[in-house]
C-alpha cells in the first residue's frame, strides 16, 4: 500500500493536485508512524486499520464543521475522506448483505429485546474490527432487535 502512495504521490506532483498531494502525504505517515510502532513492516489489514482510523476522524471533523456551519472545512475533510478511503480495497469493508448477515447472527446467538442491544453490539464490533462504520452497524442492530 505504501508503493502505492508513494507511486500517487509523485503522480499528484507531476500533476500539481496540491490538495491530493497533502492528503497523500499525511496518509504515508501515518503509515509509516503505525510501521514504527509495530516495529516492523505492516500487513495488508493493519495498513487498512490505519486508513480506516484516519478516514473515520475525516468524518467526524466533516461532521462538526457542517454543525458549526464551516462548509469550506467540511468540504476540505468530505475531500480527504474521500482520497483516504479510495486507498481501502473494497474487498476490505463490511457493507450491505455481509454486515446484515454479521449483525444477524449476533443477534440470534444473543436474543432478541432491547435489552441485547449492548451484548449484539460489543460482539458485533469485535468481529468487524474496524471494517464497517459504528453508527451503520448500530442502525442495522437496533432495526434488526426490533423485529
Amino acid at each position: 500500500m505504501l508503493d502505492q502512495l508513494t507511486a500517487d504521490m509523485k503522480t499528484a506532483m507531476k500533476a500539481g493536485e496540491k490538495d491530493r498531494l497533502s492528503v497523500i502525504r499525511m496518509l504515508i505517515s501515518e503509515l509509516k508512524n503505525a510501521r514504527i510502532a509495530a516495529g516492523g513492516d505492516l500487513d495488508e489489514s493493519t495498513s487498512c486499520k490505519v486508513l480506516m482510523s484516519y478516514a473515520k476522524k475525516r468524518r467526524e471533523a466533516m461532521d462538526t464543521a457542517q454543525s458549526a456551519g464551516l462548509h469550506d472545512r467540511a468540504a476540505r475533510e468530505k475531500f480527504e475522506y474521500t482520497v483516504t478511503m479510495s486507498y481501502v480495497p473494497e474487498s476490505y469493508l463490511l457493507t450491505g448483505d455481509a454486515l446484515r448477515a454479521l449483525v444477524r447472527r449476533h443477534v440470534e446467538a444473543v436474543g432478541g429485546g432491547p435489552s441485547a442491544f449492548g451484548r449484539v453490539m460489543k460482539a458485533v464490533l469485535a468481529e468487524a474490527d474496524g471494517r464497517a462504520d459504528g453508527k451503520a452497524i448500530s442502525a442495522m442492530v437496533r432495526e434488526l432487535l426490533a423485529t
